[in-house]
């Protein structure tokens, strides 16, 4: 059992759980934490208390003048990165320096080691576990990525990345959770969502397993979007047509695979090829590639000798382009 005390200045029990004002609380001199927390840290941490308050209690002790008198401050033993990320909630106006925290106070244990002890002893979640939990509030919740990015204080993209990586076969997540599969394999293996290819692929893999050799297998019958195929068609043209461009989270813009460009490319040529034959040509064909089956061969253009007609031309154009630059440079 515990006793709940609001307090602002005296020393209660050790052992109890109290309400400090926030602007009470100070950062501890005994925390063995030097190196700050990241900004995106305490975003995420302010994220989180913005939308669910504060889940775990803060450690106290008394701030304390030299001859044992409380000053009425505490000083945050644990918790430190809560309390920045409550400041920075108050900054945003999403609470009051006011606002009572909830803390557990404790002046019998010594500081610096429950500070460590906070920070040592401790297993982080694995992030396979994140990805599936993610997946969950999408489909238990109904949220979309940019609320939940907002309550963890991620962003949107962020989000989809992990639903993404939720969608991975269970199999192949059983196999990253037993650490037989990289993040970056994972990543791999999420360019698609069809579990029977994944574990097709998977199953086909040798001692390489490197993530660009698990993309090109997963998208061997596509169309990468840096291929001239694709950007001859275009992103726009070729999704307005009803062509289907998987999208591949985890790389850079163009990352898309198209699944029948070359259907839509070779089109595009035909079209082509009828406006040129309508210039006087005989006949025209329209190829992906330069079909060297046919027994015919490109043709390169060849000097034609002047007549004496032109030569007379030509000589009287080139004093002239001379006199031009003369006067020019003069």
């Amino acid at each position: 059992m515990s006793a709940v005390t609001q307090t602002t200045a005296a020393e209660p029990v050790s052992g109890v759980e109290i309400f400090v004002p926030l602007d009470k609380l100070k950062k501890s001199p005994r925390n063995v934490r030097k190196v700050p927390h990241g900004e995106s840290a305490i975003d995420a941490l302010a994220a989180s208390i913005a939308h669910k308050g504060l889940i775990q209690n803060l450690v106290v002790e008394p701030e304390v003048t030299e001859d044992e008198t409380p000053t009425g401050f505490y000083f945050v033993t644990v918790g430190e990165g809560r309390r920045q990320a409550m400041l920075l909630c108050a900054k945003r106006r999403k609470m009051k320096k006011s606002d009572p925290v909830r803390c557990w106070l404790d002046t019998e244990n010594d500081p610096s080691e429950i500070s460590l002890d906070e920070n040592v002893t401790r297993t982080p979640m694995h992030p396979a576990d994140q990805f599936e939990r993610f997946r969950e509030l999408s489909e238990t919740k109904g949220w979309g990525a940019q609320e939940i990015g907002a309550r963890f204080g991620v962003s949107a993209h962020v989000v989809k990345q992990r639903l993404r990586l939720s969608a991975v076969s269970p199999a192949l997540l059983q196999v990253y959770r037993e650490d037989a599969l990289t993040l970056d394999q994972l990543m791999a293996f999420a360019i698609t969502e069809d579990h029977d290819r994944q574990e097709q692929v998977f199953e086909s893999l040798h001692h390489n397993r490197e993530a660009w050799i698990i993309r090109r297998d997963l998208t061997a019958a596509n169309v990468p979007g840096h291929d001239c195929r694709a950007i001859f068609v275009g992103e726009a043209a070729y999704e307005e047509a009803g062509g289907i461009i998987i999208r591949d989270l985890f790389a850079d813009e163009g990352g898309g695979y198209f699944e029948d460009a070359g259907l839509l490319a070779i089109e595009k040529l035909r079209e082509i090829a009828a406006e040129v034959q309508t210039e006087g040509w005989k006949w025209a064909e329209a190829h992906i590639d330069y079909p060297h089956a046919h027994g015919m061969r490109r043709f390169y253009p060849e000097p034609v000798a002047l007549s004496d007609e032109d030569e007379a031309r030509l000589e009287s154009a080139s004093v002239e382009h001379d006199q031009l630059v003369e006067n020019f440079d003069s």
